[in-house]
């Protein structure tokens, strides 16, 4: 668009010159033939000129937006200036992408250095987590359940740290196999039995026979989530684990459920909601990495709740193959 109004301006300006070099040869008595003749091979010279010129501006423009395709990671492909003023330009382009890609690689590299050295103590800081624990199951005190249940608190949030951490790292290790769904399923009922034997929260869950594509070790984590999610809002009543439709995992309870206007924003980074500022139990992080690992698991995530009428999340587990044996 600007080739097209660039040309136009200079060939409208070339026709006004054309318009009085023609006023002042017929002042001088030229033959009106004569004058014509030459106003009609400079219209069809200047005709010529402008298709060829917006032409090569196309092509110029496509050749640019080529190599704007290509940034920031290869600059190489710009097209050979045509002018002085072109090359100024390339030249600036070059020293920002020069400076961008400076800056980048030193953020790449702290950030690798950070997310090693995060990962690094959050691994270390397990071997006292374990150790406190021995200490308590070998000296009886009246406090140690109260003791067992902060320090079950501390290991989960360790390991939402971890995990947080290991999401956000530019490398994966999902592996992709079918697993039993019921294995995934009784390793987090059995970490959090003492929860619900403490809490006095029934469940209903009867072994499910399914097999699933998946990644075990991060599904196993996002049951893990949901679980303590429901046991941290269902003061009494039950929590529900149950196969529906094809594959569809459903964890529900009857807790104090969510509000309506919360509803939407569950799974927002940072987002506690009324019930979680209410009870001052929720980081705000556990559900966000929940939906999180499950879009790179492709796997939906569905959720209905009412305030004191429970929560049930579904996860549809269909979206890859499933296997019933």
């Amino acid at each position: 668009m600007y080739g097209l109004k660039h040309g136009l301006l200079i060939y409208g300006l070339s026709a006004v010159f054309a318009l009085i070099f023609a006023a002042l040869m017929a002042l001088q008595d030229v033959a009106p033939g004569s004058v014509l003749y030459g106003l009609s091979l400079c219209a069809v010279i200047a005709a010529i000129v402008f298709v060829v010129n917006l032409l090569l501006t196309r092509q110029r423009h496509r050749q640019v937006q080529a190599a704007i395709y290509q940034l920031p990671y290869y600059i190489d492909g710009m097209p050979k200036p045509r002018d002085i003023i072109e090359a100024d330009y390339q030249q600036m382009i070059t020293a920002l992408y020069e400076a961008y890609r400076t800056q980048a690689d030193a953020m790449e590299a702290a950030q690798v250095e950070m997310m090693d050295y995060y990962t690094l103590w959050l691994h270390q800081i397990k071997t006292p987590i374990a150790a406190m624990r021995l200490l308590l199951q070998s000296e009886p005190h009246p406090l140690n359940q109260e003791i067992t249940g902060e320090l079950f608190k501390i290991e989960q949030y360790t390991e939402m740290a971890l995990q947080y951490v290991r999401l956000g790292s530019d490398s994966s290790d999902f592996v992709f196999r079918r697993y039993e769904l019921d294995s995934m399923i009784t390793r987090a009922v059995r970490k959090y039995a003492p929860l619900f034997i403490r809490s006095k929260i029934a469940l209903d869950y009867t072994p499910l026979g399914c097999k699933v594509l998946t990644d075990e070790k991060w599904l196993q984590f996002v049951i893990e989530q949901l679980l303590s999610n429901a046991l941290k809002y269902t003061p009494v009543g039950k929590v529900s684990i149950t196969l529906e439709g094809e594959a569809t995992l459903v964890i529900a309870d009857t807790g104090i459920g969510i509000a309506p206007e919360d509803l939407p924003r569950i799974f927002d980074k940072g987002f506690t909601g009324h019930n979680g500022r209410q009870e001052q139990k929720s980081t705000g992080i556990g559900l966000y990495l929940c939906r999180r690992i499950l879009e790179s698991l492709r796997h939906p995530v569905s959720v209905v709740s009412a305030p004191g009428k429970g929560t049930q999340v579904s996860i549809d587990l269909a979206s890859r193959k499933t296997l019933y044996e």
